[in-house]
């Protein structure tokens, strides 16, 4: 069985982060294991986020037990948490060169205002883009990273895909989702070549809650086993779409993707 990492924030409620990492290594076939960057726990009144990042030895701990005492296929990283850390990783991954890195390049929660702050931001673009084999941003990750700022059109979505390329990233997956002014759910991949296009259904009130860190972790996965980047992607489009489709009500805040029914 493959062996995979997830570099990423521990979700509380279960619905995002290393767990929903962890969820999916499992539903496809890989043996999961993680490394916590930072702990993540709602406000129950309002689902507000706090975010409590841990420290540099804590984490150096959890890599060396990995990389060291085990090794891996494949690493995916999630919400990072601060610069320190950021430096950290990017100092195991040129050690072990893992054959395969997706980069999930987590800027905000789902919450009220939760954009981590710009030097986060940019370690990310400096550090982790060009350790990238697939970078996988959101819209709103796309538009800080590539310095593009809100992305509006397919076309603006494009530019930003280039431009990630250039900083270094192999592979660029921007998750547009349904947040992109279409008809349809949108998501663009470019391989340095072409652009490949995949749209779904948009879903009304989506039980949506860890979608991205799902449809990452879906493609280090499928990339651990073999398969070829658009292969892996295609899979992971599907996969969330069907999460979505049979996801639950999790609070009066959030729904969750059910990674236990996949049509």
């Amino acid at each position: 069985m493959k062996k995979v990492l997830t570099i990423a924030g521990s979700d509380t409620s279960g619905g995002a982060g290393l767990q929903a990492d962890l969820k999916t290594f499992q539903t496809h076939g890989v043996y999961g294991m993680c490394a916590i960057t930072v702990i993540v726990a709602p406000k129950p009144d309002d689902w507000g986020y706090r975010v409590f990042p841990l420290g540099l030895d804590i984490l150096c701990k959890q890599l060396e037990t990995v990389f060291e005492g085990i090794g891996v296929d494949a690493v995916k990283t999630g919400m990072l948490g601060s610069v320190e850390l950021i430096k950290l990783i990017a100092e195991y991954l040129d050690k072990h060169s893992p054959k395969y890195v997706v980069v999930d390049p987590v800027l905000a929660c789902k919450g009220p205002g939760q954009v981590m702050n710009t030097e986060v931001a940019d370690a990310l673009r400096d550090v982790m883009v060009q350790r990238a084999y697939v970078l996988t941003p959101n819209l709103l990750e796309a538009g800080i990273l590539s310095g593009l700022g809100n992305l509006e059109t397919v076309d603006d979505v494009k530019k930003a895909a280039m431009k990630l390329r250039e900083l270094g990233a192999k592979h660029v997956v921007i998750k547009g989702g349904s947040r992109l002014p279409t008809q349809v759910a949108t998501d663009i991949y470019y391989d340095g070549e072409q652009f490949h296009i995949f749209t779904t259904d948009k879903i009304e009130k989506p039980y949506s809650h860890g979608a991205g860190c799902t449809f990452a972790a879906t493609i280090t996965a499928e990339l651990a086993k073999g398969a070829t980047v658009l292969d892996a992607v295609k899979k992971a489009n599907a996969f969330v779409n069907s999460g979505i489709k049979n996801g639950f009500k999790l609070n009066e805040f959030r729904g969750c993707l059910d990674y236990t029914k996949f049509n």
